[in-house]
């Protein structure tokens, strides 16, 4: 069954394509490796605020909480290295299994990857629900991490080699998709557990039902027609493409693609390939689009809000909640994303959502500034209170529809298939480290810089909105294959692209 076609004209060819119920399944059921992210976002920041762990686990924070005589600045009570330690020891494992990722993900291929990253994240989730000691956590995490690791290296790129050029945009937001839905799961779980005595065990082990969805279905998932030719499957890889094509005359991009194999087979070191110059693009925006990613402030967010919300004066249940409609939020802007990508183009999404999310982190802090200044004392009225919530919500939705799913999107169709692993690899690499980064030191920042926190990370929304608008070529529309073209027709980055990789003219694309 097919859902209509398309044809894809690029460099003056034509590849047609059907948007068939096979590739939509199989999509879906890859997605499921975001889940796994999401639902530990969400998850870790609820635990963290609910009082039952924090008695058992990190009892000083809870003495701290709890001690009315403590005059310390609300700023400061939750900063304690063990507890970031707990929620930043997943990326940290994520960052090393990320390494590995590639190497499997193009040796094994796609779904191999996958199903490995839902082992192990099912094991770790398994751990920390049975968790009886700080260890037992940790270990449990840093199996999580290795999860998120292989997931994140393999899915985003099995989606942008499976979908049809036409909608590879929207399939694969669905990544970032599964990760807002399970952010909003995990705190609307943390909201029902909340109250319990036990509730953090049930939390916790929670991201197992996800993770069993992923290995099941992986199983049952074929493999992308990229990843058999580059382990010599072609006859296997032409009856995949047919599937996903939803047609048999797919001769024409399958030469394309075997073309595209015996090019990067010639690549013997791909981690040491992308290091040269001509492909200085492709390094340069999986280097720092992760980066940037993890400086917009939305880990402070997401797996901090219930805290943030706490430290802010906010009741534990209402932290919640909050935490709850901020997921909402997360969940519907990601929508805006999947419907407006391939129409509208991946910079407008990128400048749009970097303004919005500026105005927003300047009022947030600017609001803090005021109520709370630098001794931390202070409180918000209901209609104070709600103003904040507003202005968290559109920095969330903003980030949601821009930075959220581009962050996976670019990184994973830019890069020609001799440095996919390598350069899909370090996107994750990096994202991982940067994430671990902000997530051991924000709890600590937030102690010491106070309410210039904000102003902090509005400061490299500014920095990363300016650097897209100079730097980032419009990629919608065009082929994987087909992106060097994009880079060599670019006013910055041509002068890195030899002439030979360019011949035959350009594909319709946009460039600043």
């Amino acid at each position: 069954m097919a859902g209509g076609a398309f044809a894809a004209v690029e460099n003056g060819r034509q590849y047609e394509s059907k948007v068939t119920t096979f590739v939509l399944v199989t999509c879906f059921v890859a997605v499921m490796g975001g889940l796994l992210f999401g639902c530990d976002l969400g998850i870790t920041g609820g635990v963290t605020s609910m009082e039952p762990f924090l008695i058992k686990f990190f009892p000083s924070v809870y003495e701290k909480l709890k001690d009315e005589s403590d005059h310390e600045s609300q700023y400061c009570k939750f900063d304690n290295e063990l507890l970031t330690l707990f929620t930043s020891s997943l990326y940290l494992a994520a960052l090393v299994a990320s390494f590995f990722a590639s190497t499997t993900t193009r040796m094994m291929g796609r779904k191999a990857s996958m199903f490995a990253g839902g082992l192990f994240f099912l094991v770790g989730a398994l751990l920390n629900g049975f968790a009886i000691n700080i260890e037992m956590l940790i270990v449990g995490r840093l199996l999580l991490g290795f999860g998120v690791g292989y997931c994140n290296q393999s899915v985003p790129v099995y989606l942008s080699e499976m979908a049809p050029t036409s909608i590879r945009g929207a399939l694969n937001m669905g990544f970032q998709m599964m990760i807002t839905i399970g952010i909003l799961v995990a705190n609307l779980i943390n909201y029902g557990t909340g109250k319990l005595e036990y509730g953090w065990r049930i939390s916790l082990g929670v991201g197992a039902v996800p993770a069993i969805m992923l290995c099941v279905g992986s199983l049952f998932l074929g493999d992308t027609p990229n990843s058999l030719l580059e382990r010599g499957k072609e006859e296997e890889a032409k009856k995949m493409l047919q599937k996903i094509r939803g047609m048999d005359n797919v001769d024409e991009e399958f030469q394309d693609l075997v073309n595209a194999t015996k090019a990067a087979k010639d690549v013997e070191h791909p981690w040491k390939n992308i290091t040269k110059p001509k492909y200085r693009p492709q390094l340069t925006f999986c280097s720092l689009i992760p980066f940037f990613q993890q400086f917009t402030g939305i880990n402070v967010i997401m797996f901090y809000a219930p805290v943030l919300f706490k430290t802010l004066g906010f009741g534990n249940d209402t932290s919640l909640m909050s935490s709850v409609i901020t997921g909402g939020v997360n969940v519907v802007a990601t929508f805006v994303s999947i419907f407006s990508v391939d129409k509208f183009g991946r910079r407008i999404l990128f400048l749009e959502g970097g303004i919005q999310r500026l105005i927003c982190q300047l009022a947030v802090g600017i609001m803090i500034a005021l109520k709370f200044g630098v001794s931390g004392e202070g409180y918000f009225t209901n209609g104070e209170a709600s103003l904040l919530l507003f202005f968290i919500c559109a920095y969330v939705a903003a980030y949601a529809w821009s930075w959220g799913p581009l962050g996976w999107l670019v990184p994973s169709e830019i890069c020609s298939l001799e440095v996919r692993s390598a350069g899909q690899g370090t996107n994750v690499a990096v994202n991982m480290l940067f994430t671990f980064v902000i997530a051991q030191v924000f709890l600590t920042m937030l102690c010491h810089l106070k309410f210039g926190l904000f102003f902090f990370f509005a400061g490299f929304v500014l920095i990363m909105t300016v650097f897209v608008a100079l730097l980032l070529p419009e990629t919608r529309n065009v082929r994987i294959e087909e992106m060097n073209r994009v880079w060599k027709s670019h006013w910055f980055w041509g002068k890195y692209i030899p002439d030979d990789i360019a011949i035959g003219g350009h594909p319709h694309i946009t460039t600043v």
